[in-house]
């Protein structure tokens, strides 16, 4: 374990903590969890309990990521842990980011072990990705200023929600991630997912910013995310960004809690449609 970044005791006689790490601003007892599952108070300390234990370790193309335009045609070293600090009902990879943390799934992984495994494998880099890396913040502010010492790029795979001072402190030692935004409207957020969209639109928006290479990912839902409408905001919204950012709108399947029926192909083509309208690089996925 290591203690948390991004806390502060609320009730020194209780022990009680409070997480500002994400916009959930978790208030947490002695021996409970934040919504991430991953940051625990124990005895009056905030402690991430998956700092260096990872599910999947995994060497990727990074086209999977996906980035279609950061170093393509190269592997990047992936790693992902358990937990996430969104609640999404048609979670594509529920099985380790809607779990809680379990020791005798994990494998330890040191950030000097992460380096010298990027560098082995002559990885470009290493990916925060496969569940929320976030909730691992201390894991990866420490790993990604040991690969930029290396040379190596650091890479995220999230879904934006953090709060935008955690955000601000880590990006300069990122080089590129790709963001989930999962749908343009807050009610599907808050019904779906157990969050707010503010603060993923804000994350996309700073990244961009501070000039970091951003990619972003719709997964696109039958009746829920995918109305001519709400796919025209979406980018309106995106290419008042920039035109050239790259698009993934990809296919959605049932899983975890959501049963509606797989995305037609005819939708899918409908969203790029739209897209093309105002975006110069959209994708297709899971099709």
């Amino acid at each position: 374990m290591k203690e948390a970044l991004y806390y502060s005791v609320i009730d020194k006689e209780k022990k009680t903590v409070g997480c500002v790490l994400c916009p959930h601003n978790c208030k947490i007892q002695p021996g409970k969890t934040g919504a991430c599952r991953a940051r625990k108070n124990i005895d009056g300390i905030l402690q991430s309990l998956v700092y260096g234990e990872f599910a999947s370790v995994n060497l990727d193309p990074i086209e999977k990521k996906p980035l279609y335009h950061f170093y393509p045609r190269t592997h990047i070293l992936s790693v992902g842990t358990t937990g996430c600090n969104l609640r999404c009902q048609h979670c594509q990879n529920w099985e380790i980011s809607q779990s809680d943390y379990n020791p005798e799934i994990m494998r330890s992984l040191s950030p000097e072990e992460a380096v010298s495994m990027a560098k082995r494998y002559k990885s470009i880099g290493i990916a925060y990705t496969y569940n929320e890396p976030l909730i691992n913040y201390e894991w990866v502010a420490e790993t990604a200023k040991l690969a930029r010492g290396e040379a190596l790029k650091n890479v995220l795979v999230t879904n934006g929600f953090i709060n935008e001072q955690p955000w601000e402190n880590l990006l300069p030692l990122i080089d590129a991630a790709n963001i989930d935004v999962k749908s343009f409207k807050n009610d599907f957020y808050k019904s779906a997912c157990g969050a707010e969209i503010g603060p993923v639109l804000r994350s996309v928006e700073i990244m961009f910013k501070r000039g970091k290479h951003v990619e972003v990912t719709y997964l696109v839902i039958p009746g829920k995310n995918d109305s001519e409408h709400e796919i025209a905001d979406f980018v309106d919204w995106l290419s008042s960004l920039s035109p050239e950012i790259p698009v993934h709108f990809s296919r959605y399947f049932p899983q975890y809690k959501m049963k509606e029926e797989t995305t037609p192909v005819k939708t899918m083509e409908l969203a790029r449609r739209v897209a093309m309208k105002r975006m110069k690089y959209v994708y297709l996925g899971n099709i």
